[in-house]
């Protein structure tokens, strides 16, 4: 099957012609005729198997032009780099229409973001905090929206944006499209669909949590934390196919730390990305790995969902994901768009109860490599890794006192201080038996 059986209009024919694409992916082949119908979708797809595509082309299909200023699709997307990789797909995708997408998140200038959507769009492409702000800010009416897409709407509840997005679906116009794409369906995004969603279409590309075919995993068995900095190093320094290589790991802490290691080693070559980041490195971190001047970058989860880098040859989890569904989103960066990539995993004694959850979503057992002859084993833990010393408290009983009366007796009543006065006529009343006066006045 290829694009040409869609009922696609001309300019998005060309516009796929242009990116060289002939054949949809399986998701995008299903949702295709479902969102034109009308259907309210739930579309679940392992990650890398075309989901932009697969809600833009029928969303972009049904765009038709209008002079209102205000948006017809809403798309919602976790991170800032989700919104400039969906915007840039919707511009290359519109590039023969008159089509605006806009896109906005939070880190930068809202009143600049305001202006540009007051223009006028077609497309509103937001992370859910910035959008429910200038929703707020009256930037832009929500009666014309036509289509609402949420893209990885179980990370967005995770990252903890569970309130922006009930807010921004009431604010919604109840006559409306809902798209729903995501690799996972947990309990909470089922809450969430059976609240907003009118019966929903389930379409599921692959069962969640299996792996990837295109992609080879394997895993190495290593003793403590500084033995996987040098299985790392080595590997890096051996394996020329390692041309273009994610490394995950569990903290940004811990990112800056082995990042400063492996530039030392590897000058020029590396980045580093996570939320402690600033937008512009972000962005020029991506673009510089993308364009192929950055060898390896070392990222926390931030990028496991949703970014779309081409040709990543290599995912390396120096830290296994303590969330067994991220380490499904970390490998999926690599074995795109029908090409194979390798995935390794570093695991430590610390971390076997993590990959027995990893191995049971997946139903898979990762094959282990055994680790290298000339692989410098090191003998230095770290706090967390060096063994804990439980010293055993004994608790003295204490006996009880005995009880005993107080050590002062009572005073006797004729001791006793009584604090009042008393009158001359009434002492003279108790002492006489009448009262005692001086006689009548002269």
């Amino acid at each position: 099957m290829t694009f040409d059986d869609l009922n696609l209009n001309t300019s998005l024919l060309s516009a796929l012609d242009d990116l060289g694409y002939t054949n949809p992916t399986t998701i995008q082949r299903k949702v295709f005729s479902v969102v034109m119908s009308g259907a309210d979708v739930c579309g679940i797809a392992q990650t890398g198997t075309g989901k932009t595509f697969a809600y833009l082309l029928p969303c972009l299909r049904k765009w038709k032009f209008s002079k209102d200023k205000n948006p017809q699709i809403l798309i919602i997307v976790p991170t800032r780099e989700l919104v400039a990789q969906v915007v840039e797909a919707v511009k290359v995708l519109s590039s023969y229409t008159s089509l605006v997408v806009v896109g906005v998140y939070g880190g930068v200038n809202i009143n600049t973001q305001k202006a540009e959507v007051e223009k006028g769009l077609d497309v509103l492409v937001a992370t859910p905090g910035r959008l429910y702000d200038l929703a707020l800010n009256g930037a832009f009416k929500t009666k014309s929206i036509k289509q609402l897409v949420i893209d990885e709407v179980d990370e967005m509840l995770n990252l903890g944006f569970r309130t922006q997005l009930k807010n921004i679906l009431d604010l919604l116009p109840a006559k409306r499209q809902n798209l729903m794409f995501s690799a996972t369906i947990t309990d909470e995004v089922e809450s969430l669909i059976a609240t907003y969603f009118n019966d929903p279409v389930r379409i599921e590309a692959a069962p969640t949590g299996t792996p990837l075919e295109n992609i080879i995993q394997t895993a190495y068995e290593v003793p403590n934390f500084y033995t996987k900095v040098n299985l790392l190093e080595l590997l890096l320094t051996t394996d020329t196919d390692m041309t273009k290589v994610l490394v995950f790991v569990a903290t940004k802490h811990l990112a800056d730390e082995l990042y400063e290691q492996l530039e030392a080693k590897f000058p020029g070559t590396a980045g580093v990305i996570h939320s402690n980041k600033e937008q512009n490195h972000r962005f020029n971190t991506v673009k510089q790995f993308q364009e192929g001047n950055y060898r390896f970058i070392i990222a926390t989860d931030i990028v496991a969902r949703g970014i779309d880098i081409a040709e990543v040859t290599h995912v390396i989890n120096f830290d296994m994901p303590e969330v067994p569904e991220n380490y499904i989103h970390r490998i999926g960066r690599t074995g795109r768009a029908d090409k194979k990539g390798i995935a390794i995993t570093f695991i430590t004694p610390m971390e076997k109860e993590n990959r027995t959850a990893i191995e049971g979503l997946m139903k898979y057992i990762i094959p282990v490599t055994p680790l290298p002859a000339n692989l410098a084993i090191s003998e230095v833990l770290t706090e967390d890794e060096k063994p804990k010393v439980y010293m055993k408290i004994i608790q003295l009983k204490v006996p009880k006192k005995e009880e005993v009366g107080p050590s002062f007796h009572e005073k006797s009543a004729k001791n006793k201080k009584v604090n009042f006065i008393v009158r001359k006529k009434d002492r003279m009343m108790k002492k006489y038996g009448k009262p005692i006066t001086r006689g009548q006045k002269k």
